[in-house]
């Protein structure tokens, strides 16, 4: 059985902002058992996790003589091994695979770049010129975004990983009110979270935060 790596206790407070929520994800899409090793902070830093991910973070995948690092290289891995995510026709399949690098590379960045300085630098001087141009980044990718999906359930046809990867990257915004400015995202993000498959993958996650709580 594949044993990935998660917090002891996640930062995101058990929201499912913690990337081994897309790996759970993934794996409850394709009906696949996994087992999840949690570690510590201090953990994560220790040679024997720096020997699975160089950067000493998670989520990390293991399975028999195979490990891997990042979580878009896992979930790849984990959609092409298993039915489910990648669609059967080949040009298709190459959009999804897109999709996915298109979520981690170009939607991704400036959203993590917003929330950062919404959780860490609000008390910073240059805070209240900061916010606006950051904002803007993130509805410059939310408008292409939008009008890519139009009014399609999906981005290329049935729920792939492409879809998977966009939407828990999307979701980082839901505090923000960014969202509520691309009505046809925000239900397209609502839509990717009333998946049964995800409410799992959420479930599992915010129970080991709850745990952490009470200890």
């Amino acid at each position: 059985m594949p044993t990935i790596t998660a917090f002891e206790n996640s930062p995101d407070r058990g929201r499912g902002h913690a990337r081994d929520m897309r790996v759970r994800w993934a794996f409850e899409e394709v009906g696949q058992p996994y087992d999840v090793r949690l570690l510590s902070f201090a953990a994560m830093k220790q040679p024997a996790h720096l020997a699975l991910h160089p950067f000493g973070q998670i989520p990390t995948y293991e399975d028999g003589d195979l490990t891997l690092f990042e979580s878009g290289a896992i979930v790849l891995h984990i959609a092409e091994r298993h039915d489910g995510l990648l669609p059967k026709d080949a040009n298709a399949r190459a959009r999804a695979i897109a999709w996915m690098f298109a979520a981690l590379s170009t939607v991704e960045p400036p959203i993590v770049e917003l929330s950062m300085a919404m959780m860490f630098e609000r008390d910073r001087s240059w805070y209240a010129e900061r916010l606006p141009g950051l904002q803007e980044h993130v509805r410059i990718r939310l408008g292409e975004l939008s009008r890519r999906l139009g009014k399609a359930d999906w981005l290329d046809g049935a729920f792939s990983a492409g879809d998977l990867m966009m939407v828990t990257v999307l979701r980082r915004l839901n505090s923000s009110g960014l969202l509520d400015e691309y009505p046809d995202i925000a239900a397209y993000v609502a839509r990717g979270e009333a998946r049964p498959a995800f409410r799992r993958a959420f479930d599992a996650q915010l129970a080991v935060f709850n745990a952490a709580s009470r200890s």
